[in-house]
């Protein structure tokens, strides 16, 4: 069963947003607009399966709490960015009690999560992951990523419109595109120095 009460679009879902349907990477007619993943080779990131785990145990370590209250404080501590599925928390809290870093317990009549000694052992060991992932979305919200993307493609649109503009007015002579893939290349050697700083 699948729960889409807060679908947060990938920014492959905005093309069209922040571009228009027209604009110069909104979908060509009568076909899809790009993805994410046909620019940018993937996703945006998202807590790897394996880290999940760190995370279920963090949201249990103040409390114990069924599998719906974990979604909802991975999702607060986020920001509101990431919102896991149940299909990854309930086999995760399985998981967990399996390896007996949870057990489920009776309370007020419902059957919550509490986590172990081993778990809280566990946790310990890989409290720098879970400090990370949360980190990753203090300094940008969901929503001003959003925004930042969308002036990226509005400048990107700008770029392509100038072009095409040159194209209509014959300015596009092998001296000036030769001047443009110059200008080209050292944004992208900028840019890629910038990818670069952030690893």
């Amino acid at each position: 069963m699948h729960h889409h009460t807060h679908h947060r679009p990938y920014p492959g879902e905005l093309w069209s947003h922040c571009q228009g349907r027209r604009g110069p990477f909104g979908p060509p007619a009568g076909g899809r607009g790009p993805s994410w993943g046909d620019w940018f080779g993937s996703p945006p990131p998202r807590a790897e399966r394996g880290g999940v785990r760190y995370l279920v145990l963090d949201a249990l370590s103040e409390r114990p709490r069924h599998g719906y209250e974990v979604i909802q404080v991975i999702e607060e501590r986020s920001g509101g960015s990431y919102r896991p599925s149940p299909g990854v928390i309930y086999p995760t809290l399985q998981m967990l009690e399996e390896l007996g870093h949870a057990r489920v317990v009776e309370q007020d009549n419902r059957k919550v999560y509490e986590i172990t000694d081993a778990g809280r052992a566990d946790l310990l060991e890989h409290r720098e992951e879970v400090s990370d992932f949360y980190e990753r979305f203090e300094d940008d919200s969901w929503e001003s990523y959003v925004e930042n993307f969308g002036d990226i493609m509005k400048r990107l649109g700008r770029l392509f419109k100038t072009m095409k503009r040159a194209g209509g007015r014959g300015q596009l002579t092998p001296k000036t595109l030769k001047k443009v893939g110059e200008v080209i290349d050292k944004a992208v050697h900028d840019i890629e120095a910038a990818f670069e700083e952030e690893r």
